[in-house]
């Protein structure tokens, strides 16, 4: 009799139903992938026997598998909760590996007691940090140093900004007191006092800092000179924390000051010829007042600056600033990070800069359903699912990563349900096919 038809449909229906509880229960489990119970049937061999001679001897269970279909991605409150758009998973691995052990698709990290981004379970996150080096990921707690304006190669200080073509010739000599009428010289003795309004123009300033970190205050005057054909010549001074830099060397009344570089020949459309920059004269140290209560003004290195006024014009309209940029900053305190969609970890300090802290790498497989599940939203690797395929989040097969946000787990609910009562029909319809046959053996046994 059928009896292990019936039999084997029970506790495939009972299997079943085990992975669909799991599903349901792992509804709200992040990064979670749901499993499907996939069946075979079995059928019984005979020797001789034709083809199709055998009724099969009932059904088994092939395989669980993962289905590692995209779940819903939702925002979160902790910026270091990350999601992964895509293919891909999160590398980790314990506190003693130097390399991943672990897969994940839950994107749920925090910062432990020496700034390691790991799992609510310890796992360190793997990735590269800002040498390049692959490794387990770790947040500096150290403030980044000072950095004096100057610092980088010419030039380091962009000057955006428009001149107003309709001014007042300013530039004097200072002797006679006349205007000028050729264009000054890296030499030139104009009259410059920037107190005295009428020796320039217009004047902007900015914030420098020198190689302590102190800010101090640069203001740039520009004076006008007499045209000459083809060229509409002006004087570009500058002074920080009110003294004119660099220092005069010999002092006249009215005042006079040397222009920095040969100033800036603006042609007949109002244009500057490409890559006009203008060099301090000679390094200059930056004035620096004493300390709070009395005592002596630490020293700091010499400064010497460029300035590039290529995005600078002369036009008939008024003064304005566009932009201003020089690569000096002051010492800064962390004061967060964010991760970028390719991984990258930048840092932001007090001091208004960001630094790369680090890149966060994921890893793919030729077969991910050949991943073992370890639990606790982790895989390991196997030789069926093929060598891990770490790389740069975006690149290749690799999905991207979405920072303050979570990958829900893909369990369809309503599908579920739906499949757990058709479940519970197909076990009962086999406790009927024993019942049946058993029914059948009974009329048997009472024959007479």
């Amino acid at each position: 009799m059928s009896f292990q038809q019936g039999l084997s449909g029970l506790n495939a229906a009972a299997k079943n139903l085990d992975v669909i509880g799991n599903n349901v229960a792992n509804a709200n489990t992040v990064g979670f992938k749901e499993s499907q119970a996939q069946f075979a049937d079995v059928y019984a061999s005979t020797v001789g026997g034709s083809a199709g001679s055998n009724a099969g001897i009932g059904t088994r269970l092939a395989t669980i598998a993962q289905q590692f279909a995209q779940g819903n991605i939702t925002s979160s409150n902790n910026p270091l909760d990350t999601a992964i758009s895509g293919q891909g998973f999160f590398q980790l691995g314990p506190a003693s590996s130097t390399a991943p052990q672990y897969y994940t698709r839950n994107g749920q990290f925090q910062l432990d007691s020496q700034g390691f981004i790991v799992t609510s379970e310890g796992m360190r996150l793997f990735g590269v940090n800002k040498e390049g080096v692959p490794g387990p990921l770790q947040i500096p707690t150290e403030q980044i140093s000072a950095r004096a304006t100057g610092t980088s190669s010419d030039p380091n200080v962009k000057v955006g900004l428009n001149v107003d073509a309709r001014g007042a010739i300013t530039a004097m000599p200072a002797d006679t007191g006349q205007f000028a009428t050729v264009p000054p010289g890296p030499a030139g003795a104009f009259r410059f006092d920037p107190a005295d309004p009428t020796t320039f123009n217009n004047s902007t300033s900015l914030t420098i800092y020198d190689s302590l970190g102190n800010p101090h205050v640069a203001t740039l005057y520009f004076q006008k000179s007499t045209p000459v054909p083809g060229k509409n010549p002006w004087n570009v001074y500058m002074t920080v924390d009110n003294q004119i830099q660099p220092p005069n060397a010999t002092p006249t009344v009215p005042p006079s000051a040397t222009p920095i570089g040969a100033g800036l020949p603006f042609d007949t459309t109002g244009k500057l010829p490409p890559g006009t920059l203008l060099k301090m004269p000679a390094a200059f140290t930056p004035p620096l007042a004493p300390p709070p209560g009395g005592g002596i003004a630490a020293a700091a290195d010499p400064m010497q600056l460029t300035f590039d006024f290529s995005d600078s014009t002369q036009y008939g309209s008024a003064f304005g600033v566009s932009s201003m940029i020089q690569d000096g900053y002051t010492t800064g305190l962390p004061s967060g990070f964010n991760i970028a969609p390719d991984g990258t970890i930048l840092g932001r300090y007090t001091n208004g800069q960001s630094q790369k802290l680090g890149q966060v790498t994921i890893a793919n497989f030729a077969n991910p359903q050949g991943l073992q599940p370890l639990g606790n939203n982790r895989w390991a690797a196997t030789v069926t699912a093929g060598p891990p395929l770490p790389g740069t989040p975006g690149t290749a097969s690799l999905g991207v990563l979405q920072s303050g946000a979570v990958e829900e787990a893909n369990v369809d609910l309503t599908g579920e349900l739906v499949s757990m009562i058709v479940a519970q029909r197909v076990y009962q319809a086999n406790a009927q096919s024993i019942k049946t046959q058993d029914a059948v053996l009974q009329t048997i046994t009472n024959l007479r």
